[in-house]
């Protein structure tokens, strides 16, 4: 008598197009994680399907891991090259957006970023954060406040940027110290303060597989100038933002698509004279005021 396979034993025999996608897909029926079935089993459903609709060819799939493996190996601790390649093909923002439906007069979220640096110097308000990065001096203030117009006192703000160059303290070789980066906290008012260098745009770096992306499909690598925050105080939701300037040619064409109108503000450019802290400017400065509103927990 001829044995039978057990049942099931043949599900995944002579499997091709939607029945193969159905057999991957059941293949995570057994998941005890209901969230982790649900996640794998969607991409499993959608991956088949993309490569179903381009038709995708052997070599184009080889190159695709090719691409992934050269993402892995440019990571580091000073550079994350999959955050860009997400950030690039507009899934940061898109995950930002599904995640933080903040309250009508919240501070919109945008990207994290790939140069975000744990365990920053601390400052205190009034500071000068710039600490040496080349750049015009410019002084930023404002108050951390929630949706009602509450100031919220001791909030912690995390702040990092490009000097005028266009460059991040991680990105030179042998600093000894950061420059354009540190936190330091609110007062008891909510108000935060401090001196740092007139940011820059820049292009996101290019010498790695994302920048060779753009390459191939003609798009700019540019980020508008902008100042990183990142504030938190019990209660609120982590804020992660930028502040924009609104001089910047390249608003429009973000290479990472995180521009809200709601982030972009005005640095105002003086000859000299005194800044809000009563120092005397001899030479060109810029100022900025931008309250950060935190949506509750």
């Amino acid at each position: 008598m001829t044995e039978q396979p057990a049942t099931g034993a043949s599900e995944r025999r002579n499997l091709a197009d939607a029945g193969l996608t159905r057999a991957v897909a059941a293949s995570f029926d057994s998941t005890p994680d209901p969230r982790l079935r649900a996640v794998l089993q969607a991409l499993v459903r959608h991956l088949h399907a993309f490569a179903s609709e381009v038709e995708l060819t052997e070599d184009e799939w080889f190159a695709g891991i090719r691409f992934l493996t050269r993402t892995g190996h440019k990571c580091d601790d000073k550079r994350q090259e999959f955050v860009m390649a997400s950030d690039v093909l507009g899934l940061s923002m898109l995950v930002i957006g599904i995640n933080h439906r903040h309250p009508t007069g919240a501070t919109e979220s945008t990207v994290f970023g790939p140069f975000f640096v744990e365990g920053s110097r601390a400052f205190e308000n009034g500071d000068d954060l710039a600490n040496g990065a080349p750049g015009i001096p410019c002084h930023v203030r404002g108050v951390v406040r929630s949706v009602t117009g509450d100031p919220i006192p001791g909030a912690h703000l995390e702040i990092w940027q490009a000097d005028e160059d266009g460059r991040y303290d991680v990105q030179y070789e042998g600093l000894d110290e950061p420059r354009g980066r540190g936190h330091l906290h609110a007062d008891d008012q909510g108000r935060y303060s401090f001196w740092t260098v007139h940011p820059a745009a820049y292009p996101i770096p290019t010498d790695g597989p994302v920048g060779e992306l753009l390459e191939a499909a003609r798009r700019s690598p540019m980020r508008p100038a902008h100042i990183h925050f990142m504030v938190t105080a019990p209660g609120y939701q982590t804020l992660i933002t930028h502040v924009f300037d609104e001089a910047d040619e390249h608003l429009d064409t973000d290479a990472v698509f995180g521009v809200r109108s709601s982030l972009v503000a005005t640095f105002h450019r003086h000859d000299g004279g005194a800044g809000p802290d009563g120092r005397q400017m001899s030479d060109a400065w810029s100022s900025l005021e931008f309250d950060l509103v935190l949506a509750r927990d």
